[in-house]
């Protein structure tokens, strides 16, 4: 089938047209209609991307159990990675596509959640109080699965779906019908995870949820919504965690562009773009950023760990992506994914499924997360007959908020506490301090990637950066610097093994009196090791910003901790000599220490929450390596 009409004609009679993808990109006036065949494969690198003819030439549906190729864990329900090997793509007019797919009523039946409402509310307090509150990260999506039957052929009732969404749905980044054979995917997906075009990687942290009160919006409320703590920080976290990826797929890391308002039908989201140049292969892409904080949390390998014990059952498609992978003219790769996200699967015997989350944070509430999920199965179960649709006369009215001056500077308001590092652009030839240019540091990473964000940081100040995982041990004689970084777990575990290694790891250095500066957990491992007592918070500092007085000078941070060091004075005497210590003096929590030849910080430097943070290392290490001017410290300017 090459065309539309005949692909609509064979689903008429009942036949399989084979398989083929019908998507709309977000503000395109035509449809791309991609045909071929299908093949499963086992990884990422398996999925074809032959050189030849410029576009298009594989579309694959990658699931949620991929994620199982970094190393992360995931329940495995066997949901296959499959690939629509483009024989043939055409484009065509949007309003050709309405006028040609089946404009007639979805019917389901017997849809019910596989979650109840109470069981969910159940679940966002367990995680609270268990993963949030004893420090196994800053956020965390759980989801649940709407059920139901569709009545009649599920691809005549997919292409209704699919009509549906463009007709009523705005603001989504892909709108999209994909058939297998096996499956067919129906949705309007609001978020690009991640593309690659021209060198240039993009993706696009989405967060926070304006549900218009009553389906209507109002210019108070959603005023009132971007000044909401919890949806401003919930938005701050996932920046950072998308950061943390940029920093792994682009040279230089990733610049913060925005937020927008993302307006939908049914809701709004507030959102970030980050680019950044990159040359890895695009498969290479694809693996390292999966998958998006938006649908998993932070930090990311215990999310996935988090996100396996609670839920007890695979994700199928849901939180995995669509990646549509090609060559552009001169014979570069080119990548755009968007993430499965309201998104329903039907399967050929009428068999509906359509996964939702809800990002749990510090500031959530179990009510509150409970109705985010069903405001965002709204569009999607509007189109299926499932709910009702959006007013018709709302359809413009968050677009044009957007609009509004009080509303714009809310949004630009945001950027104010940030980091200018991550917001300017950069040289990446920009000279870094006098005598730090070409010393060596090695970063031990406690399985949080914010140690990517933290490279790039020491790279602008001059080192080179070296980075190795907690459990892969080896020398350190080759570095001017060992750094001893950031990650989730109780530091006071006695036996736990990333601990044992870490303490042991800092007790060497700090025998061998080898310059050495610890960051989070590290901090924490490195004052249990002095002497002080560690102690869990009763009210977690995840993604907090605070204004914290560092050894005479006034700096702002960001903290992502539960766990904290204390003391009841400013200087502590130890075996490796005196440690002066920068504390809360309200509860005796301690922010930062330093002694002779090495240092620690309870907050995160490289976080887009520290406006203060490359100040703050480059003061540091002025300490740790002499020969350091921190005075001389780089501007932000002229950043890639």
């Amino acid at each position: 089938m090459t065309h539309l009409t005949d692909l609509l004609a064979a689903v008429t009679r009942g036949a399989d047209p084979g398989p083929f993808a019908l998507l709309r990109r977000e503000g395109a006036d035509e449809l791309e209609l991609f045909t071929g065949t299908v093949d499963t494969v086992d990884r990422l690198a398996d999925i074809p991307l032959p050189q030849g003819t410029p576009g298009a030439r594989t579309l694959a549906v990658v699931p949620f159990r991929q994620i199982a190729e970094r190393g992360f864990a995931c329940v495995d329900d066997g949901a296959p990675l499959e690939c629509l090997q483009v024989s043939e793509h055409h484009r065509i007019p949007l309003a050709d596509v309405l006028t040609d797919l089946p404009d007639e009523a979805v019917r389901a039946v017997d849809a019910s959640f596989d979650v109840t409402d109470e069981e969910y509310a159940r679940i966002v307090g367990q995680v609270l109080a268990e993963e949030i509150g004893h420090g196994e990260g800053a956020n965390f999506v759980i989801h649940r699965t709407l059920h139901a039957t569709v009545q009649g052929p599920p691809l005549v009732a997919a292409l209704a779906a699919l009509r549906r969404l463009l007709v009523a749905e705005r603001g989504a980044y892909w709108t999209f019908v994909v058939h297998t054979g096996t499956r067919t995917l129906v949705g309007a997906s609001p978020e690009r995870h991640v593309s690659v075009d021209d060198g240039l990687v993009m993706m696009n942290p989405i967060s926070g949820t304006f549900r218009p009160p009553g389906g209507v919006s109002d210019r108070a409320a959603l005023l009132r919504f971007l000044a909401d703590p919890k949806e401003v920080e919930e938005l701050y976290m996932v920046l950072d965690e998308e950061l943390k990826m940029m920093a792994t797929v682009a040279e230089h890391g990733g610049q913060v562009i925005g937020p927008y308002l993302k307006e939908m039908s049914h809701l709004a989201h507030t959102e970030y773009l980050l680019a950044g140049r990159g040359t890895r292969d695009v498969r290479e892409v694809l693996r390292e950023t999966m998958f998006a904080p938006t649908v998993t949390g932070s930090p990311m390998e215990n999310a996935c760990r988090v996100i396996a014990r609670h839920e007890r059952r695979g994700r199928g498609y849901y939180a995995g992506v669509l990646a549509l992978l090609g060559h552009d003219e001169a014979g570069r790769q080119t990548l755009d994914a968007p993430i499965l996200i309201r998104t329903a699967e039907i399967s050929p015997t009428g068999e509906l499924r359509v996964p939702v989350g809800a990002t749990l944070v510090r500031h959530s509430t179990a009510a509150g997360e409970v109705a985010e999920t069903h405001a965002k199965a709204a569009g999607v179960l509007a189109a299926l007959g499932l709910g009702p649709a959006a007013p018709a006369g709302d359809r413009g009215a968050v677009a044009r908020l957007a609009d509004d001056p009080a509303v714009r500077d809310a949004l630009a308001a945001r950027n104010a506490p940030l980091a200018r590092f991550w917001l300017d652009q950069r040289s990446p030839d920009a000279p870094g301090l006098p005598g730090l240019v070409g010393r060596r540091a090695l970063i031990v990473d406690a399985e949080d990637t914010f140690t990517g964000m933290l490279a790039h940081q020491l790279g602008a100040l001059g080192l080179t950066v070296t980075l190795r995982p907690w459990h892969a041990g080896g020398p350190v004689d080759d570095y001017d610097l060992v750094v001893a970084g950031p990650g989730p777990g109780d530091p006071g575990s006695p036996d736990e093994p990333k601990m044992v290694a870490l303490r042991e790891l800092l007790a060497g250095l700090l025998a061998e009196g080898r310059p050495t500066l610890a960051v989070c957990l590290g901090h924490q491992v490195l004052a249990g090791l002095l002497g002080l007592p560690l102690h869990r918070r009763d009210a977690p500092y995840q993604g907090l910003q605070r204004e914290v007085s560092l050894f005479g000078q006034s700096r702002r941070v960001g903290f992502y901790s539960t766990f904290t060091a204390q003391a009841q004075a400013d200087r502590l005497d130890t075996a490796y000599g005196p440690v002066e210590l920068a504390r809360d003096v309200r509860d005796g929590a301690v922010h930062a220490l330093r002694g002779q030849g090495f240092a620690g910080v309870q907050f995160h430097p490289e976080s887009v929450l520290s406006p203060d943070g490359l100040t703050v290392l480059a003061e540091l290490l002025g300490g740790l390596l002499p020969a350091n001017r921190p005075d001389e410290l780089p501007t932000a300017g002229g950043r890639a």
